[in-house]
């Protein structure tokens, strides 16, 4: 998604400066609607739960291309830390971003496995979920100012 933004899609961002207003609505909007849905999880859980079927890999590669929190991370990094927009400088951070994001969720895997040990208490469960929650809020605050 980096290089395809990176070679063509920023341009139509450029051409219209609203977009990126448009867009940063859209992800602040998006955020604030995962934060209540993350904090009031544990509440909606059922005594007779039913397991979730996860995305596939392909579901979550599609996914992205409607994601706001993609689209902002894509367009945010060509226009911050990008000097040039030529292939090569769009390539380097598209691998510094591969590089990065393999053992980060690989990680994140590992970790979500391991809590579920924790977390079969609702009142924990509840605590975590709120606690996330807000430090997804928190993560909202460079936005906002």
């Amino acid at each position: 998604m980096l290089i395809l933004v990176g070679i063509g899609i920023i341009q139509i961002f450029n051409a219209w400066e609203f977009s990126y207003v448009v867009l940063k609505t859209a992800s602040i909007t998006y955020m604030l609607y995962l934060a209540m849905k993350i904090a009031t999880a544990a509440d909606r859980l059922k005594d007779s739960e039913t397991k979730a079927k996860p995305l596939s890999f392909t579901q979550a590669a599609l996914f992205q291309w409607v994601n706001p929190k993609a689209w902002t991370m894509a367009l945010t990094t060509l226009s911050l830390y990008l000097p040039t927009h030529n292939f090569i400088s769009i390539l380097t951070a598209s691998t510094v971003f591969g590089l990065i994001n393999l053992p980060s969720v690989s990680t994140w895997t590992l970790l979500g496995r391991e809590m579920t040990r924790w977390l079969n208490n609702k009142k924990r469960l509840q605590l975590f979920n709120r606690t996330m929650a807000g430090l997804l809020l928190l993560s909202l605050y460079p936005i906002l100012v």
